[in-house]
This record gives C-alpha cells, structure tokens and sequence, in this order.
C-alpha cells in the first residue's frame, strides 16, 4: 500500500516529467525547421509563412535569437488570450466546446476540493479507528486512510457530515451541468443561425430505397421527391459501392510516393540506379529497379481503375438504395429529415446529411438491414472484450506491485525493498503498467464502430467513446477495486450475491484512492505534457521532409495535424469526473490531482487547438449531450457507492437519506433532456425560415442547385472527367419534364406494390419548378 512518501516520489517523477516535456516543447517550437510541426493550422489556413526564408544558413534551422528563449513559457499565457467567439471562428464550435468540458471540471471540482478539505478532511483526520486497528488487528494503514472516511468509527455520527456533503455536491454539480447545458445549447444555435452556407443545410440522406422493377433508384428517388415535396426538391446524387474503386486509388497514390521516392533518389545520385525488392516490405523477393517497377506498377493499375469506375458507373448492382436528397431552402430539408415519409416506417428513412467531410463513405454501401446484425455482434464482441480485458489488466497490475515482483523474481527482493526503489514502484509503476496496457484500445473500438455501419466520422467517434468509458468504467475503475493487485478477490466477487456487490465495492474504494492517485499523475500530468511535444508527429515529419518533400505541396501534405480524438480524449476525461466525483466524500486528497489535470490539460488543448489541430468535420457540439449523460451517470454511481460504502459501516440512520438523491438525479438529467437536448438533434423550422429568408434578400441569383450538385459525389470522382461520373451529376436544366416509366401505370386504380409512391391521379408528367 503506498504511502505519502510514495505519493510524494511519484509526484516528484512526474512533475519532472512534465516539466522536461514542457521545456522541451518551449525549445522545439522556437526552431524555425519545426515551425510546420507546431503550428500547422496557420499554414493551412495561409496565415504564416515559413520562417526558414533567407539570412544566415544556420538561421533556417536554429534560431539564434537568444531573447527568445528567455520567454519561453509565453505560450501558455498567449494560448489563453483568444476569447471564445473568435475561437470558435477559428477552430470551430466543436472545439471549443470540447474546451469547455475541462472548464466545467474546474467548474466542478475547485468548490468541492475547498470545502471537502475545510469540512470532510478535519471530520476524517480527528478519528484514532484505524491506529487502534493497527495496534489490535495488525492492520495495515497509511497516512493516506486517516484522510479517507476509512478513519471513522463504525456507527458514528460524523457521518452526517459526508450524507450533507453528498446532497450539496451533487446540487453543485447539477447546477453547473444545467447552466452549461443552456450555454453550449445557445451557443449552437447560434452557430447554425450565423454559419455560412454549407451543402448538409440543404441535404438529408435517404435510405432503404424500395426496390422498383420499372425504374432505377435514381429515377425513384427523383419521382419520389417531386411527388412528396413537390415545392422543394431541388436535385439527389445516389449512393454508390466505390469501395473497391478507393482501395485502387489509395494504393495508386501509395505507389506513386514511393515513385516520387526513387526519382527523388535517382536525382540526387544520377551514379546508381535505386534498386528494390518485390517481397513484404522489400525484404525478400526479386531484386528490380525501383523507378521502372513502380512506373509499370501504376500503369497496371490505372488500367484497373479505369475499369472499376465503368463498372461502378455502369452497373445497376454498385447503386445503393440510398441517395443524398437536396432541396432549395432549409426549411424544405428540416422539414423532410425531421418527419416520417410513408405509412411504412421502414421505407424511404430521412435523416440529415453529415458535412461532406464527416461522411464515411465505406459505410454507405453496407445494407440498411444488415445494420442491426452487425450491431448485435458487435454488442456481443464488446461484451467480451470488456470483462475478458479484466483478467490480463488484473495480472498486469498484480505484477506491478511489490509483492507481485518478488514473487515472479525473488533474487531481486534486496533491491526492491530499497526505500527510493520501493517508493517508485508503488508510485509509479502501476499507474504506469496500465496505461501502456490500454494503449491499442481505442484503435480496437474504434474499428468495431466502423463494422456496425456509422455514416459519419462524428457518430464513429461518439459510439467508440461511449464504449471507450464503459470500458473505463468496468476495468479501469471496477476492475482496479475489486481485482487490483489481489487477483484472488475476482473469483469471490463474481460469486457473491448482486446485493452485496456495492458494499464490497464500498469497502475497497477508499483503500484504492493511492493506485487512482498515482494513475492520474502518469495519465492526467505527465500524459497531458507529453502531448504538447507532439514527438511522433515531429520525426515522421522530418522523416518525411528528408525524404520524400520536393515541392512546397509535398511540404504541406508532410504536415500531420492530427485532431482531437474526441472518441478517446473525452472518455479519459469523464473517467477523471467519476474519480473526482466518487471520491469527493470518501478521499478529498485525491482531488487536487484531478485539479491539477484539468487546469493543465485546459491549457494544452487550447494551445493544440489554436496552433495545431486541424478538425476533420465540424458537428456543431452535437456531441454535448453525451457529455451530459455520462457526467450524471457518474455522479449517480459515487452515490450508489457511498451507499454501500455507508452500509458497511452500519450508518443506519444517515444512510437511507442518500435513496433520495439518484432520484433527484435522475430527474434533473430527463430535465435537462426535455429542455434543451431538442438543440442538438434538430433544428428549429423557424432558424431555418429566417436563414433561407435571409439569404434569398442578400443573394437573390443564388445558383443553389450548381452549389449542391457535386456536393456529395463520392471523392474518387471528383474531379473526374464529366463523361466518367455523368451517373452521379443529376442536374436537369429549368422546367424540364421529367418522364416517369410509372406514368404507364397513371389509369392503375392501385399504386406500385413495390413502392407505393405512386397516385392513381398523378398526370403524364411532372413538372420541376425553377430554382430560386
């Protein structure tokens, strides 16, 4: 069990960690040749130039203006100055209100810590329970458990204070979500309301298509639409299977870097033709210069290109049911995505068009019925992965331990009970072993929501953070309780009555606030500083600009910005408010760590955001209202744990008035839901009437349907010759008549069975009205 000399070792570690990552960081972005690794975002956006252009060959790479890195710590200060309007001008809404997920952490917690230290810590601190235990039992205690609700007396009636403490805390929390909620709420309709055009304001995507044996999809979706939305249909563009037409592309472009490569080579050393060989990763095979094979290579392959783009132009079976429906005014588009289209439920499904970058297209040709099979295997994988993840995390840990040490090899016993030695594996390691443990996680999950079918790079990232922190929840924070370093107690707890389960997580909780301790100054300090240093996107860069860079647009493509990862950076934040939140009663010397990691991750961030980061699609915060979820799932779970934890030591008065408190909980959050959750799912159809009006008295010839027309072709046509997509370009000229093959069928007393769009009373023709 670690103790606060441990604690104070580990502390010291990762401070210094931390604080080299950060001078580190100070010193690499003052080098002019790493200027494109930390401020990337300015060049892509054209506001800076690189600083390696003329002066002294030494000044191109190092900077020698030695004033400089007297004020090497003036990016913190300057990461700070933006306001949050111009932020969000500047990196969008989705990242600045990411940013406002660690302010409601500080929000939260800096009230809480300051009165639990003034009220719980002298309550806790003023006991003498476990120094008897230790005289009585042999019992071990650190210093740490006098802090902790461990040190009250069975019985006691100091445990009012922790029952009190409980309601105001939770009333704190929920007061701070409620104004948060309204906040970033207003902040998004007002980003909609202010945004400039986008062609996903116009859009919705249209699935499960009925099949038609008298026309194509594309003809039933246009016949479809002006039917139903006679007034505001504006033009469709269908969904095709290019999928293995982008893995032709993506490969073609791989081979022509590598061509670029071996030119690149060869130009430099005109003496020796480079030489490669064919096998994985060139290791083995046939010995072939690298220019000629690589140039036969792509010609093979464009060859196949070509060809899979007729077949995918030309084949009926590479069209899905499926198409991206344009109309010419907002309000047309909320209209048709936020109601239901026929009798059947199931047929013609509407929903709002992602942006055409938060679309991924692999997924739009997956079948719309085979979405909930592939969802309930992944449901199962899940499961799992989750409680069998349990087991090596378990053995890990106990490993990571002193005991676990000797055990596995005794000969080093001498060294390990060295008192520094000791410090640092009890402080350090096994924070440190499950975090290297976790690392591949976030890949893993990420790759089972792109084989349940998501559409959008923004709903992928939302499912794999959901799963992300339920993980967190059952291994890293259950799993670290109830197995820790005594894999013994996993056998006994699965074993045990439901009833009993909260009071044996309540009696281990306090006892594990050193492990969380440590895990949150590896992952939340020295972690958060690591980050800013950016190290891998910094050698691949160099790596790249040695290499393979010959023009300013091979410099450009070198740059890697990378993005937020909001499907694992917002999971390891809300796992830091369970900690807070579970422990805020029980161990408040936990939560200035957690203190420290916002403050200093809120700092970070902003500087990645403002400098860095370049966001792959912009969801207008639609992510909020799982942050909200999750913030009150936590807090109802350190509830029900002080309840158990209560329980165990036989609080019977003080602990039945906690019953109320998940319920005061639960109704706050379907509270919140009602009033402000409708923001984020849909969007108001008078917003989007004063908008289109708007835009109609500034721009009155607005061509809308050549801004819409190739606004969500498939990227491996764009840019295409009109001849090789003219499947996917719809655009009719004004007032065309639009024959209809169902219109042999116009004297039909019944519609098509197939569809059931058609109307006995439809005339020959129908006629599209003129764009606005």
């Amino acid at each position: 069990m670690a103790t606060l000399a441990d604690i104070g070792v580990s502390a010291a570690l990762n401070i210094l960690g931390a604080f080299v990552f950060l001078i580190a960081f100070a010193i690499l972005r003052l080098q002019p040749f790493n200027d494109r690794v930390y401020f990337p975002k300015w060049y892509l956006k054209g506001l800076r130039d690189s600083p390696t252009h003329g002066g002294a060959f030494v000044r191109k790479f190092v900077n020698l203006d030695f004033r400089s890195y007297i004020r090497f710590l003036n990016w913190m200060p300057e990461a700070l100055k933006m306001p949050e309007p111009e932020l969000i001008e500047h990196a969008g809404l989705d990242s600045a209100v990411y940013l406002r997920i660690y302010l409601i952490g500080l929000k939260i917690f800096v009230p809480i810590a300051l009165v639990a230290w003034s009220v719980l810590v002298p309550v806790n601190w003023t006991n003498d329970t476990l120094d008897v235990a230790v005289k009585i039992s042999n019992v071990t205690a650190s210093d740490i458990d006098k802090l902790s609700i461990s040190n009250v007396p069975l019985k006691s009636q100091r445990f009012w204070t922790h029952v009190v403490m409980a309601y105001a805390f939770t009333f704190w929390t929920c007061y701070v979500l409620l104004k948060e909620y309204e906040k970033v709420a207003n902040l998004r309709l007002q980003f909609v309301a202010s945004e400039k055009r986008r062609p996903d304001q116009f859009t919705v995507l249209v699935r499960n298509v009925p099949p038609d044996p008298d026309e194509s999809v594309s003809e039933l979706v246009e016949h479809f639409f002006l039917v139903n939305h006679p007034n505001h249909y504006l033009t469709h563009q269908v969904v095709v299977n290019a999928n293995k037409l982008a893995k032709l592309v993506k490969k073609k472009k791989k081979l022509q870097n590598w061509l670029d490569y071996y030119q690149l080579k060869y130009s430099r050393n005109n003496s020796k033709r480079p030489m490669m060989k064919t096998g994985f990763l060139g290791l083995w095979g046939e010995k072939v210069d690298g220019i000629d094979y690589h140039i036969s290579e792509i010609e093979k392959l464009s060859k196949e290109i070509a060809e899979e783009r007729e077949r995918v132009v030309s084949d009926p079976k590479a069209i899905m049911p499926a198409a991206f429906v344009s109309f010419n005014s907002r309000w047309g588009a909320a209209v048709c995505a936020q109601t239901q289209q026929t009798r059947n439920p199931t047929l013609w499904l509407t929903e709002w068009a992602s942006e055409p970058r938060d679309v991924y297209w692999q997924n739009l040709a997956i079948p719309y019925v085979s979405l909930s099979v592939r969802r309930l295997i992944m449901g199962v994988a899940f499961f799992f992965l989750t409680f069998f993840f349990m087991i090596p995390i378990a053995i890990v840990q106990s490993f990571a331990s002193i005991e676990g040490i000797e055990k596995a090899v005794p000969f080093l016993k001498p060294v390990i009970e060295a008192k520094f030695i000791k410090s640092v594996i009890q402080g350090f390691l096994p924070g440190i072993a499950l975090k290297l443990f976790l690392i591949f996680l976030p890949t893993i999950l990420m790759i089972m929501s792109k084989f349940e079918g998501f559409i959008s790079l923004s709903s992928l990232e939302r499912r794999a953070a959901t799963r992300y922190y339920l993980f967190n929840f059952v291994n890293v924070f259950l799993g670290s309780i109830i197995a820790g370093t005594a894999f013994e107690q996993l056998n006994s707890f699965l074993k045990q009555s439901a009833n009993d389960i909260p009071k044996t997580i309540g009696i281990a909780i306090p006892k594990k606030a050193t492990f969380f301790i440590t895990y949150i100054m590896v992952d939340g300090w020295a972690g958060i500083a690591g980050e800013i240093l950016m190290l891998k996107p910094l050698i691949i860069f160099h790596l790249k600009n040695f290499f393979l860079v010959k023009t300013e647009k091979d410099r450009v493509e070198a740059m890697d910005p990378g993005s937020l990862g909001f499907n694992s950076g917002e999971p390891r934040i809300q796992f830091y408010f369970l900690l807070g939140l579970v422990y805020a009663t029980v161990t408040p010397l936990l939560l200035p760590f957690i203190i420290v990691f916002f403050a200093l991750a809120y700092v970070v961030f902003r500087h990645q955001i403002i400098n860095v980061y370049n966001q792959r699609y912009e969801s207008a915060a639609a992510f909020w209202p799982d942050v909200h979820r999750r913030i009150i799932a936590a807090l109802i779970i350190s509830q029900l744990l002080l309840m158990g934890l209560l329980s165990t030591k036989k609080a019977a008065l003080s602990t039945p008035f906690l019953i109320a408190l998940p319920v005061l909980t639960i109704w706050f959050h379907y509270f919140s839901k009602d009033r402000y959750e409708s923001a984020f799912v849909k969007y108001p159809l008078q917003e989007a009437m004063m908008k289109d009006t708007l835009e109609r008295a500034r721009e009155p010839n607005l061509n809308l349907k050549g801004y819409l027309r190739n606004a969500y072709i498939h990227p491996v046509f764009k840019g295409e010759d009109d001849d090789d997509d003219a499947l996917f370009n719809n655009e009719e000229n004004e007032n065309v008549l639009v024959l209809t093959k169902r219109q042999s069928r116009r004297n039909t007393p019944v519609p098509s069975k197939m569809s059931g769009a058609s109307s006995p009373s439809l005339p020959e023709v129908v006629q599209e009205d003129p764009e606005p």
